[in-house]
């Protein structure tokens, strides 16, 4: 997996990431669904599997290769180059940022089981699967915004990257929206459906946390600023004191108020610390991310949270699911559409309503 990152990387530089970004979501998820279809049916065995799981990634690995060297074909150097103490720095705080990400992510998943019943913690990782498609918008956009900040950071073509900012700011916060509403809105009912609602317990683990993720849609590009700019040891920095605060801030919410405090600690230190980093770009390169349309999003979607989310529907789990969905969303797409809060998205729902006037 490694060494698909870093061909994956290298055609991320060219700005080709349309098909990296296939090969590394879709195809692995596809030849392990059919594996595991082969497992249900019983025509292979589990040592197969895995035999088999690990010769996928193997294949996505030189598929990725044979596809970064033909964007651009590297040539073997075998000296350092001239900036290699740079090169040297930069890679040794980014890795000990990812470290750092790497707690805030995973360390509440730890904790729980120390301070509460084992149970608890399949309750709170459900709770987390859910809200993190949340963040789907933003792994999508940064495989094209994170290679075009850095070139125009490179370039020191500020008014570019400022630009950027903001209409990453605005088209994430519209898209993660969306998907934060029709989460939030239908968990209990999706809980109902899948047969299990006694894990409905985690309803305010997804909400605190899918507020946390759209904060972190809100900020755009704000961490490619840091990490691609001449302050990316702010950006070590920022990830080490977040990963300290989140371990202090769940200790104690934990034993205070069980599985919901994991999710506060996580949800008190991305709106802490993310504030932080928009005031710290503010305030070195004079940019920031929000526009007035961005209080326009905000207003928009909560009003529609609190207009349906105390709404109980007394049908099937999965109409309600359908109904709900269907109305927040027409509505939704509707305002966004009118009122034109971003050129971006409205020329995406041009393009899709012109397609179905000609049908």
């Amino acid at each position: 997996m490694g060494y698909f990152e870093v061909f994956y990387a290298l055609s991320k530089v060219q700005l080709q990431s349309v098909f990296g970004n296939f090969v590394k979501e879709i195809f692995a998820r596809v030849c392990a669904t059919i594996l595991l279809i082969l497992i249900y049916f019983q025509q292979i065995t589990n040592e197969q599997f895995i035999y088999a799981i690990v010769t996928v990634y193997g294949i996505r690995m030189l598929i990725m290769l044979f596809y970064a060297f033909s964007l651009y074909k590297p040539q073997f150097i075998f000296k350092l180059p001239a900036n290699s103490k740079e090169v040297f720095s930069y890679s040794f705080y980014i890795i000990l940022a990812g470290s750092a990400s790497g707690i805030l992510l995973d360390i509440d998943k730890f904790m729980i089981p120390q301070i509460q019943k084992i149970a608890e913690l399949a309750y709170y990782s459900v709770g987390i699967y859910i809200a993190s498609v949340v963040a789907i918008p933003s792994r999508a956009m940064q495989q094209i915004t994170n290679p075009i900040t850095a070139k125009e950071l490179n370039a020191n073509n500020l008014e570019e990257v400022g630009k950027l900012y903001k209409k990453s700011s605005i088209t994430l916060l519209i898209s993660g929206g969306l998907l934060f509403l029709l989460i939030n809105l239908n968990v209990n009912d999706l809980y109902a459906f899948i047969g299990k609602p006694e894990y409905a317990v985690g309803g305010m683990i997804v909400l605190m946390i899918s507020i946390a993720e759209l904060y972190k849609l809100a900020i755009g590009t704000n961490g490619a600023i840091l990490i691609n700019s001449k302050f990316y040891r702010m950006f070590f920095y920022f990830s080490l004191a977040m990963a300290i605060s989140v371990i202090v801030l769940n200790r104690w919410l934990i034993q205070l108020i069980g599985i919901d405090g994991a999710a506060l600690a996580t949800l008190i230190v991305v709106l802490l610390f993310s504030t932080f980093k928009i005031i710290y770009v503010q305030r070195k390169l004079k940019m920031q991310p929000f526009t007035k349309n961005t209080l326009v999003v905000l207003v928009l979607i909560l009003v529609l949270f609190f207009a349906f989310y105390f709404i109980e529907i007394p049908f099937h789990p999965l109409v309600n699911i359908t109904f709900k969905s269907l109305v927040v969303t027409i509505i939704y797409v509707l305002v966004i559409y009118k009122l034109n809060l971003s050129e971006e998205v409205t020329r995406i729902l041009k393009t899709y309503l012109e397609k179905i006037k000609r049908l």
